[in-house]
């Protein structure tokens, strides 16, 4: 069983990563073609809103309820049962998306009002942003419709396709530098052709199971029923979770131009090891714990989220030490050029220390979740997410208000802050749930495990505090000179951090086994 998953998640881990090095050099090019300015936040903004019902939809919504009832329908009905459902959930949700995308062109100054209501101080900025959303909002019905072939082909197996599709949008939007490097319109072309191309990528490998049939509309149908009866408490607990960040994006469009953008670029750093490592094991688990609920492998089943767990630590740790000891070369590396200057750089290097305090949150978010989604239990993190939205929007409002009163300069990095402790609020919640039903069992060794993981994470720190020094001396030097330190800082913390683990007696094989 582990060995199946490691493999499984190294898969998904290995084309994430291949998609976040393709995502840096985006930002690498859109930092030094538009900095943080009054472009790049229009941009930003019509490129949050239908991300914002992406992960709200369709990665978070859909795939977690169709994904557990595709997979029992999978493990215990024919095939021709698995290709039916696909038929009439395809075909039901590219119905509903087509309505609900001809609404978010039609509202488009609507949405940035409500995304972004501080830019209507200047109107230019508000047209720019609704103007250039008429082409980023049709990404959210393609990307859904990707997300649910992704979900098809995971339950098959199938993790290398759907975790490579992602390259796609960021190779699109590298290209559309060649198209015209000098307007925002190109990146919002590049979204829209992203998300059709992302589509069409995964059908091929449908049509190879044969789970390709003619869509059809299939609103009352007893499985379409039963998956959207499972969505509704997701979307809830997702919208809600979104609030918190459409809360924050709002009041960040407040403190002038700039905030929007060191938020975003610090969100990006945060997001690269949290989609390698925390979802790639999220991705691979939820079709596994999906098939032993459904064949009552309760034992099984804690194993399952037990290995996941120290996995996420062991790849989810040193991440965090490395993204707060190591935050000003890491900005300064990845987008200290061309326009984005100085300022710039210290002003995302605070916001992505607020993101590197709740790191460890959000992995646990992205593991945990899929022990209640596997169960169809849909109602339980909902409430959960409405208690962290509720913590994080008064820290957020909090925070907000006093950074404006004492004039604090760096105002955003209470936003940052609000949705880390968002996040930990939220994972508390739901590990204690899953160890109070009975669900999760921790297994012996954990004080041992947690000991190496000490020890291994305080010699990563030491070698990353000794190799980095002051940040000023990275601004000093040239791009290639940046990247080649950095690069050997991090490579040295690798090396001494799995040695460490090494010689306090981990070894892969202890993933790998069950």
């Amino acid at each position: 069983m582990s060995k199946s998953l490691f493999r499984a998640s190294g898969v998904v881990a290995v084309m994430t990563l291949l998609s976040r090095l393709l995502g840096f050099v985006r930002e690498i090019m859109l930092a030094a073609a538009f900095g943080a300015g009054a472009g790049m936040d229009a941009f930003l903004v019509a490129l949050m809103i239908p991300n914002f019902g992406r992960r709200m939809f369709a990665e978070g919504a859909f795939s977690q309820a169709f994904v557990p009832v595709f997979t029992e329908t999978k493990t215990t009905e024919t095939h021709d049962s698995a290709r039916d459902l696909v038929a009439v959930t395809m075909g039901t949700l590219g119905g509903v998306l087509s309505v609900i995308t001809v609404i978010g062109c039609v509202c488009a100054p609507l949405l940035v009002w409500a995304f972004a209501s501080g830019f209507h101080a200047d109107p230019e900025k508000a047209a720019l942003s609704a103007g250039l959303l008429r082409w980023t909002f049709p990404y959210l019905m393609f990307i859904s419709l990707t997300s649910m072939a992704g979900g098809v082909l995971n339950a098959y197996g199938n993790f290398a396709i759907p975790a490579f599709t992602p390259v796609i949008l960021n190779v699109c939007l590298i290209a559309s530098a060649f198209v015209d490097s000098g307007s925002v319109h190109a990146l919002a072309w590049a979204v829209f052709a992203a998300g059709i191309l992302q589509f069409l990528f995964q059908l091929p490998s449908m049509m190879k199971l044969r789970l390709l049939p003619l869509p059809r509309w299939g609103w009352h149908d007893t499985r379409v029923r039963r998956i959207v009866g499972l969505m509704l408490p997701v979307m809830l607990g997702s919208s809600i979770a979104q609030v918190s960040l459409l809360l924050n994006s709002n009041l960040s469009t407040h403190l002038g131009n700039g905030p929007v953008s060191w938020l975003y670029y610090a969100n990006r750093l945060m997001e690269f090891p949290l989609g390698i490592f925390s979802i790639a094991i999220g991705t691979a688990i939820l079709p596994t714990l999906s098939a032993q609920h459904a064949t009552r492998s309760t034992a099984n089943f804690s194993a399952t989220l037990d290995w996941a767990l120290r996995l996420m630590l062991v790849m989810g740790l040193p991440a965090a030490v490395g993204m707060i000891l190591f935050a000003g070369p890491l900005v300064a590396t990845v987008y200290g050029h061309g326009r984005f200057g100085g300022d710039d750089v210290w002003m995302t290097t605070y916001a992505l220390w607020a993101y590197g305090l709740g790191f460890i949150g959000f992995s646990l978010i992205k593991v945990l979740t899929p022990g209640f989604y596997a169960r169809q239990e849909t109602r339980l993190p909902m409430r959960f997410a409405i208690t962290g939205l509720c913590v994080g929007m008064a820290a957020s409002l909090v925070l907000f208000a006093l950074a404006l009163h004492f004039h604090i300069a760096a105002a955003h990095v209470g936003l940052a802050a609000s949705t880390s402790l968002t996040a930990w609020v939220n994972a508390s919640l739901l590990l204690r749930q899953l160890k109070r039903e009975g669900v999760y069992a921790p297994r012996e060794g954990w004080g041992r495990f947690a000991l190496q993981l000490l020890l291994a994470n305080l010699a990563l720190g030491a070698v990353v505090v000794i190799g980095t020094g002051p940040l000023a001396d990275w601004m000093a030097i040239g791009s290639i000179s940046r990247a080649l330190r950095a690069l050997l800082v991090i490579a040295a913390g690798i090396v001494v951090y799995f040695a460490v683990l090494g010689a306090c007696g981990l070894r892969p094989r202890h993933f790998r086994r069950s």
